[in-house]
């Protein structure tokens, strides 16, 4: 996170939905483009191995190193943009944010997971996705209890 931790309310992080949604699309499309050429390169290493020594097509592989080097850096450019916004990616595989905010002088995280339209969840530092509760009015405005 930011040397400075930011504090979101429900509607300040709400407005940040669609920029964080297209980032994090961005990133999962890149880690799956990551996984298909690892998955290439086991495949070669196995045929090298199984051919006892086949001479690897390295003008081809060379390319695809260069494709996952991409990937790489591309979604790790997208996972620092949100970062910069001050949010925390949780899960990037379902797409889980946490938005830091305060609420009694601690810290708590609105939960928003991709594919929902709203932020409509809330749970402490220690309690992750499983301990995820509806908000209710007060939390949702940065003020108040949880129910």
């Amino acid at each position: 996170m930011a040397d400075e931790e930011k504090y979101f309310d429900r509607q300040q992080a709400e407005q940040l939905l669609p920029t964080i949604a297209a980032l994090l699309e961005t990133a999962r499309e890149q880690k799956r483009t990551m996984e298909t050429l690892d998955q290439e390169f086991s495949q070669v290493q196995n045929r090298i191995l199984l051919m006892g020594g086949l001479v690897p097509p390295y003008p081809l592989l060379a390319e695809k190193r260069a494709e996952h080097d991409a990937a790489v850096k591309k979604t790790r450019e997208a996972l620092a943009e949100i970062e910069k916004l001050g949010c925390l990616v949780k899960d990037l595989e379902i797409g889980l944010v946490d938005f830091p905010m305060r609420r009694d002088n601690e810290t708590v995280y609105l939960c928003w997971k991709l594919g929902e339209e709203r932020i409509g969840y809330w749970h402490g530092v220690e309690e992750g996705f499983a301990g995820r509760k509806p908000l209710d009015a007060g939390l949702a405005s940065g003020s108040g209890k949880p129910n």
